[in-house]
C-alpha cells in the first residue's frame, strides 16, 4: 500500500518579506520520510485569513495530513487558530484544559496570564491538544490539520508529541552517488536509470568546484534492495 500522504502550509508574512528564513520544512519533511509519511506539497502564505482557510481547506481535502506552522502565539496576528475553526466550522473558544496548562506555565515563572497570553488557549470545538514541552502553549489537530507554532524548536517539538499518534509506512530510504561530471553529461544515463527503476525517485543536483562541473545523484525509495540496484547499476553505466 502506498504511503499515507501530507503538506505543510508555513503562515507568515515574516517568511515572504525575507525577514525570517523557515527551517521548519526541511526539518518536517526529514521527520516525516523517516516515519513513512509523504510529504508531497509545501505552501508559504501570508497573515491573511481568506487565504488561510482556502488553503487549509483545499490541501486537507488533498492529503492525509497538513501540518501548519505559525500564527498561534499571543499577538493580534496571530490568526491561524480563529482561521482554522472558520473552515471546519467548529466553535473558537478559550479551553480549560489549555487555559489550565498556561495557568501553571505563568504562576511558576511569576508572570500573568494576561488576556495576550489566554489567546493561545483559544481551540477549535473538537480539537485534539499537542503537547509543548518548551514553552507550554498547545497546538492541535483538528480532523487530519495539525497546527503547530512557527518557532522551530516549539516547532520540532510539537511535531515530535504529534508524530507517534500517526499511522506511517515504509520510511524513505536514500543513497547519493557523486558524480564529477556535468549533467550534460550523465542525463541520457539518467533517463535510461529512471525508467528502468521507475519505482523510485531518482534527482540530479549539479554543483561547481574548483572551476570544474559535476552532480549528486540522490535514489529514493521504500525498498531498500531496489535503492541499492539502482545505485549499482548507475555506477556501472557511468564507470565509476
Amino acid at each position: 500500500m502506498a504511503n499515507p500522504t501530507a503538506a505543510m502550509l508555513v503562515i507568515g508574512d515574516e517568511i515572504l518579506s525575507g525577514r525570517t528564513r523557515d527551517a521548519n520544512m526541511y526539518y518536517l519533511a526529514g521527520e516525516l520520510s523517516k516515519h513513512g509519511i509523504d510529504l508531497q506539497e509545501v505552501r508559504v502564505i501570508s497573515d491573511d485569513e481568506r487565504a488561510i482557510i482556502a488553503a487549509v481547506t483545499a490541501l486537507s481535502g488533498e492529503f492525509d495530513h497538513v501540518f501548519t506552522s505559525g500564527g498561534i502565539g499571543p499577538t493580534h496576528d496571530d490568526i491561524t487558530a480563529d482561521c482554522i475553526s472558520k473552515a471546519f466550522g467548529a466553535h473558537l473558544d478559550v479551553r480549560a484544559d489549555a487555559r489550565a496548562l498556561l495557568q501553571a506555565h505563568y504562576d511558576k515563572s511569576g508572570q500573568e496570564l494576561n488576556a495576550a497570553r489566554l489567546r493561545m488557549a483559544r481551540i477549535p470545538e473538537g480539537a485534539t491538544l499537542i503537547d509543548n514541552p518548551v514553552s507550554t502553549a498547545p497546538g492541535f489537530t483538528l480532523r487530519n490539520v495539525h497546527v503547530m507554532a512557527g518557532v522551530p524548536s516549539v516547532f520540532q517539538a510539537m511535531v515530535a508529541s504529534v508524530l507517534p499518534t500517526l499511522t506511517g509506512g515504509a520510511p524513505l530510504l536514500s543513497q547519493t552517488l557523486r558524480v564529477q561530471r556535468g549533467e550534460g553529461d550523465i542525463a541520457p544515463i539518467l533517463t535510461a536509470i529512471a525508467e528502468a527503476f521507475d519505482d523510485l525517485s531518482i534527482g540530479c543536483y549539479p554543483f561547481q568546484q574548483n572551476g570544474a562541473f559535476g552532480a549528486n545523484v540522490v535514489v529514493r525509495g521504500a525498498d531498500g534492495v531496489r535503492v541499492d540496484a539502482a545505485i549499482t547499476a548507475l555506477a556501472r553505466d557511468l564507470d565509476l
